[in-house]
């Protein structure tokens, strides 16, 4: 069923020509499947006819819901239920054929052919060729028609040619379509990571007697660590570090949901185990179970030196005495949103003139050198006493540059947060 008035080469010139001004004139990629069609029709005669572009990230046997055939052009067939359609579920028929095995298939009668499916009850001869780009099966290229024995081996090798003109016009479209959702997808993280760092305190707290400072790396465009401020009654200062599990942007979200929870407990100037226990109750009725955040709150009262807090499964806060003496802050319960609650413990330590409270999410003791080994808190402690001398901003430095100096790298593999709190002399 060739045109063949022309010369083959003439053919395939008008063909590569008419290509290239499909992809000149749109980038949608069902557009351009579309238009190919056209271009086909001009050389081979059909009645029906379809290009089915894979779905290159979806396997042969997909999950529900998911067909292999990313996008598709037709001409001739009817409708084509895409969710159930066994051709573009899971690539059966001639097409899916093609598409496994890279052949090109020309079915003089298809009810003869085993691997023919219907999909139009006229047709009785087809044709399907692969479209191949960089030695990989992008899709196929399917003609029937209703007449037996319609396609011939010209018109198989004018359709191969077609095909590798057509896997560049595809590539492109594919190609440019990636961009586009790159670009798209680097201006949402920009204004996520800059909603998230509106939730971070862009300055630490002026409280008399106080040195404190705060810092937050994330190691992702996004994250999941979060520590704040909270001015309270009487001129106490809340104090929060948490962790969420998981990275990028569900644990950002998490980490909002949690920090929008505290605050609104934090006002309601409720005792430390109710706001944990309502904080709590908030997440695991927005959040599926597999999901939790650990957590430090407490409340200090500069005037008393006292720090009253919860260890909500959190890596123990360092208090280090002026004379050198280390404790760890471990009373608490487990971490907010996992399991069933549970009663929430408090204890109060007291803070004197020269003491320092750091407190660090695992991103700080898990940096780990060229042979995997971790900074740990025994690395922790020893920056805090050698910096016990430095002012709360000098300690955070103090504990950022060992820790880069013990990977060897400036960039961490875990959000790193890091809040310290020294009572001057």
């Amino acid at each position: 069923m060739s045109k063949l008035a022309l010369q083959p080469s003439e053919i395939k010139y008008r063909l590569l020509l008419d290509i290239s001004q499909q992809i000149s004139r749109t980038m949608d990629l069902q557009d351009v499947v579309a238009g190919l069609l056209g271009s086909v029709r001009s050389v081979v005669d059909y009645d029906a006819a379809g290009i089915f572009v894979l779905h290159r990230n979806v396997p042969f046997s997909p999950a529900a819901g998911t067909n292999v055939i990313a996008a598709m052009a037709s001409v001739g067939f009817g409708h084509i239920a895409e969710g159930r359609d066994p051709m573009l579920r899971t690539g059966k028929g001639i097409v899916g054929h093609v598409i496994r095995t890279g052949e090109t298939v020309v079915a003089p009668d298809v009810s003869c052919d085993p691997h023919y499916i219907e999909g139009r009850v006229e047709t009785r001869s087809e044709i399907a060729v692969p479209i191949v780009s960089n030695a990989e099966v992008i899709g196929a290229l399917n003609l029937e028609s209703n007449d037996l024995d319609a396609f011939s081996v010209a018109d198989a090798e004018l359709l191969e040619a077609f095909a590798v003109a057509a896997a560049i016009c595809i590539e492109k479209t594919v190609l440019h379509r990636q961009v586009v959702e790159k670009r798209l997808m680097e201006q949402h993280l920009k204004i996520a990571r800059e909603v998230q760092a509106s939730l971070l305190p862009a300055v630490a707290p002026l409280l008399d007697g106080y040195d404190i400072a705060g810092l937050n790396l994330q190691a992702w465009d996004i994250g999941g660590d979060y520590f704040d401020y909270f001015p309270l009654d009487d001129g106490r200062l809340g104090l929060v570090i948490a962790d969420v599990s998981g990275k990028g942007v569900s644990a950002a979200l998490l980490m909002a949901t949690f920090r929008a929870a505290l605050r609104t407990e934090v006002r309601r100037n409720q005792p430390i185990p109710v706001v944990i226990e309502e904080v709590h109750r908030t997440l695991v009725e927005s959040m599926d179970t597999s999901r939790f955040v650990t957590a430090v709150y407490g409340i200090l009262d500069p005037g008393l030196g006292t720090f009253t807090y919860t260890n909500c499964g959190h890596n123990p806060p360092v208090l280090l005495r002026r004379q050198g003496a280390q404790e760890f802050l471990r009373t608490g319960r487990r971490a907010v949103g996992m399991l069933d609650s549970q009663p929430t413990p408090t204890c109060l330590v007291t803070l004197a003139p020269g003491d320092t409270l750091v407190f660090y999410t695992d991103g700080v003791i898990e940096v780990g050198d060229a042979g995997e080994a971790e900074f740990g808190t025994a690395g922790l402690a020893r920056v805090l006493a050698e910096s016990a001398a430095e002012t709360a901003d000098g300690v955070v430095h103090a504990v950022v540059d060992a820790t880069r100096a013990h990977a060897g790298t400036d960039h961490y593999a875990d959000d790193f947060t890091i809040l310290v709190v020294k009572r001057r002399d």
